[in-house]
């Protein structure tokens, strides 16, 4: 078996590919994980939809029938969306069985950044990467995510880290893996539902093109790895951090009261902040997806043309 048996690029995304034209990687779990049916798929074809009046070629990425698809028609992106949480929470350990068992899976930042660099794609955009999360002195949970942009050669734009973590310790692990983290007009690590975090980036760089130079030259130099571009939620939907810290203080307690932990405890954690919020978390999330198409579609195009 080869890979070719294992990953299914769409004609479309294999043409953009090998004509050098901008294409932007978007995850799945967002899909059958994020929110409920039909919000979830209006909200990944909305994202897609941004893609393309930005000069880009959507892809996303999921396990179906065994194989990864990089490039999902619109049935089967509402095929996920209606089977939700039926369809596996995918990260980087679950893909060999997955696959060899025929399954459907939902893809994590990390099984994203995998897909994406077996179709030859540079550029993803998605909400936030997972981190270190809180006690993980004690339980040793760290995100496959970090692990992944260490070695995987894939940008990925996201709103920050998601503000259920330690930004502190997930910023040093990046640090100690030797992952930029750059931020797009910014000096601060973007906490998703806000703009502030307390934390400061790498590095600020103020235009698209910077970006994909920035990345261009990381790869140049053999430097393996991917890169974590922070782009801060727009103002205007950026939420009040006091209030947004003490809701996640209240479900980060439940979730320790009742157990959960694992690949569970982000589902439950954003699950519980949108009804302590009133949904007003689940807007935000929603925005802060469409800004970042907006900024990796603008990046991806910046990075072909230095291709020409």
């Amino acid at each position: 078996m080869i890979l070719s048996d294992y990953v299914k690029v769409s004609d479309e995304v294999r043409r953009a590919i090998e004509e050098n034209k901008p294409v932007v990687a978007l995850e799945s779990t967002i899909i059958s994980h994020g929110m409920p049916y039909p919000q979830n798929v209006e909200t990944a074809l909305n994202v897609e939809k941004i893609i393309r009046e930005n000069g880009a070629i959507p892809a996303t990425i999921a396990v179906i029938g065994g194989k990864i698809c990089v490039g999902l028609t619109k049935d089967e992106i509402e095929y996920l969306g209606k089977k939700g949480l039926e369809v596996t929470k995918a990260s980087r350990r679950d893909l060999p069985v997955i696959l060899a068992m025929g399954e459907d899976g939902a893809t994590t930042v990390a099984t994203t950044m995998i897909g994406a660099a077996a179709a030859g794609i540079k550029v993803f955009a998605t909400g936030g990467v997972g981190g270190v999360h809180r006690g993980a002195e004690k339980t040793m949970d760290i995100s496959a995510d970090l692990e992944e942009l260490a070695m995987t050669d894939v940008m990925v734009v996201c709103a920050g880290c998601k503000s259920i973590l330690d930004l502190g310790l997930t910023l040093e692990y990046l640090e100690t893996k030797g992952v930029p983290v750059i931020g797009y007009k910014t000096d601060e690590l973007p906490a998703f539902y806000t703009v502030h975090s307390g934390f400061s980036v790498d590095r600020r760089l103020d235009t698209p093109k910077d970006i994909a130079k920035t990345f261009a030259a990381k790869q140049a130099c053999g430097l393996k790895g991917g890169m974590l571009v922070t782009n801060p939620i727009p103002e205007e939907f950026s939420m009040d951090k006091e209030l947004i810290d003490r809701t996640i203080e209240e479900a980060v307690c439940e979730a320790e009261k009742l157990g959960i932990k694992g690949k569970k405890i982000t589902p439950f954690l954003l699950d519980k902040i949108q009804k302590l919020t009133g949904g007003d978390s689940l807007k935000a999330n929603i925005q802060l997806v469409y800004n970042n198409a907006r900024l990796a579609s603008q990046i991806a195009i910046s990075y072909c043309g230095l291709n020409k």
